[in-house]
């Protein structure tokens, strides 16, 4: 019914070269519904690196949806992280950093920046999430098309995953994602620890699910260079980590999600034109 392909932290300027040409590869000899990249497409937001990750999204094929990352700022210029942290990004992919959505009638995608240039604690590399705009994109994929796989894609997980290398330590992530599993979110997709898990979100009817992607550079944790391939039905949402082994991508690890059933039908559902229409329908 439906793949995608996750990559993720591929940090241009410290990217694993050989690996990063291979993904190129594999999307073009069998390419997805989607590509999505969950940030991190550079290292220290340098002109040179941004330029690199263009020129890969853009060799990419289409659709490609891509979010910002920690690493998508400028480093060492102090005036653009404070005052235009993604403009940089946004000349270099042509891809918005907030509010960013791609829908079709097998998928919708919403976007949520968790990345900030600055924040008010030592660790800028941590998380913050916008519940305005949280709740502006849960309420765009409970509007999703009847049927399609419902995903929210930041760089920080939401929720922290045992046993991973790092924490996102997203500021008011746990509230986010009661926001996405009670509006119907099936996969929240995200990077930054730079090792694949998948996991359900013990929340709600938890049948929306953690989705992490490792990364495509030389930063490893552990764990190979690698990225998700995603597939879906009816039914079951599969995820496969594909890692660098011996000069090739293969399966690494693999999930299989039961997937919620969408209840809604096609001539009750409601307009996604008309904000707030389904919690009417439902009262």
């Amino acid at each position: 019914m439906g793949r995608l392909l996750q990559f993720s932290d591929v940090h241009f300027g410290c990217e694993h070269g050989r690996a990063v040409q291979a993904a190129l590869d594999l999307a073009h000899a069998a390419p997805p519904d989607l590509i999505l990249i969950t940030g991190d497409i550079t290292q220290k937001g340098r002109p040179d690196e941004f330029m690199a990750a263009g020129d890969w999204v853009r060799a990419l094929p289409q659709p490609v949806f891509v979010t910002v990352g920690n690493h998508d700022v400028p480093y060492w210029d102090l005036a653009a992280r404070l005052f235009w942290p993604w403009r940089a990004f946004e000349q270099a992919i042509g891809h918005p950093a907030h509010d960013h959505e791609f829908k079709s009638d097998a998928v919708m995608v919403r976007g949520v920046t968790t990345a900030r240039g600055w924040q008010a604690r030592l660790n800028w590399s941590k998380g913050v999430i916008d519940l305005d705009q949280t709740r502006r994109a849960a309420e765009a994929l409970r509007n999703a098309p009847v049927g399609a796989l419902r995903i929210l894609a930041c760089h920080h997980p939401l929720i922290e995953m045992i046993g991973a290398p790092v924490t996102g330590d997203v500021k008011r992530g746990a509230a986010a994602a009661r926001i996405f599993a009670e509006a119907g979110v099936d996969l929240v997709l995200t990077g930054h620890v730079h090792v694949p898990f998948a996991a359900p979100i013990d929340l709600s009817d938890r049948q929306s699910y953690a989705v992490g992607c490792g990364t495509l550079s030389h930063r490893e944790r552990g764990v190979p260079p690698s990225f998700n391939q995603i597939e879906w039905d009816a039914e079951t949402v599969t995820v496969t980590a594909m890692a660098w082994i011996d000069g090739v991508f293969a399966p690494h690890r693999t999930w299989s999600l039961p997937r919620r059933q969408d209840t809604r039908r096609a001539e009750t559902a409601p307009d996604p034109a008309v904000p707030g229409e389904l919690e009417a329908a439902v009262r």
